[in-house]
Parts: structure tokens; C-alpha cells; sequence
């Protein structure tokens, strides 16, 4: 998975997220790609904005109101790549889960050179930093090269 990040204002903007799944022949690549991109929107709430707090033992948040998750305006640009196998069809379930906060704090670590290891990222854990934009260096930080990718639907 490769992300790319800019921070502004205290503020982590993910403008781009590249996955690749090698996850057996797509009955439904639509389907797939469509999982994959869900699975990353909810990975990237977390990575951003989801925070239980606690205060005398109870939770403080009771809605969305004060639990925020990302809104359809803040969602990046997703790129799906279904890679080629001749595995049998699976399941993809939430794939998308797992890489996504971990590629982000990794973009977030090439473009400002500073390591977060708590989700999710806080506006003080970047305020000091004015703003910085991430570019290739954000992108390579997370050890995948989407160049390397195939075609969206290529094994359907």
C-alpha cells in the first residue's frame, strides 16, 4: 500500500492511497475493488479521527457527533490494483484494514521526518511542524512500489 500526505495546520490530508491484492481469481472485480476501497475508508477513520476517551470509567463519546469518522469530502483518491493469480476465488474481507494506518504513519514519517506510534495521529502530535507536503519520499516510505501493480480488473 502506498499513501501520500500533506500537513497543514495541524492536520494530516491523505490525498492518495495505491493498493494491490493478489487475493485469487475476481468473480467480481468490481466487488473486490469496491471492498478494498471500503476497508480503507474505515482504516483511515481510525488512523485519523477515531478516539475513545474515558473519564470517571465512562466512555465520553456518544454519536457521531463527537466521535468523528472521515466524510465523503476528506476520502482520498484510491487506486486498486488486482494482481494476476491462479489461485482459487476467496474471500477479501477487510484487507484493505490492516496496511492503511501503518502506510499513513510511515507517510507521514517520510514527509516530516517525525514518528508517530499512536492512533489516532492528534493535531498536536504535527502542529510544530507549519506545513509540508509528501511527495515520493512519503510514497516509497512504505516499501511498495505501485509500478509494480497490475491493471484494475486485469485477472477478471
Amino acid at each position: 500500500m502506498v499513501v501520500d500526505v500533506s500537513v497543514a495546520d495541524g492536520r494530516v490530508r491523505v490525498h492518495r492511497v495505491v493498493c494491490a491484492i493478489g487475493h485469487g481469481i475476481a468473480v467480481d472485480p468490481g466487488g473486490v475493488i469496491a471492498q478494498m476501497e471500503g476497508g480503507i475508508a474505515f482504516a483511515l477513520s481510525a488512523a485519523l479521527y477515531e478516539e475513545i476517551t474515558l473519564q470517571d470509567g465512562r466512555i465520553q463519546q456518544s454519536s457521531y457527533l463527537d466521535f468523528p469518522i472521515l466524510r465523503m469530502n476528506e476520502m482520498p483518491e484510491v487506486e486498486v490494483y488486482l494482481l494476476p493469480s491462479p489461485r482459487d476465488p476467496s474471500g477479501v474481507g477487510e484487507m484493505g484494514v490492516p496496511p492503511t494506518a501503518p502506510a499513513v504513519m510511515n507517510a507521514v514519517f517520510a514527509a516530516t521526518g517525525r514518528r508517530i506510534r499512536h492512533l489516532p495521529i492528534r493535531p498536536d502530535d504535527v502542529a510544530d511542524l507549519g506545513s509540508v507536503v509528501g511527495g515520493p519520499a512519503a510514497t516509497l516510505a512504505t516499501g511498495a512500489h505501485p509500478g509494480r501493480a497490475g491493471r484494475p480488473g486485469a485477472n477478471a
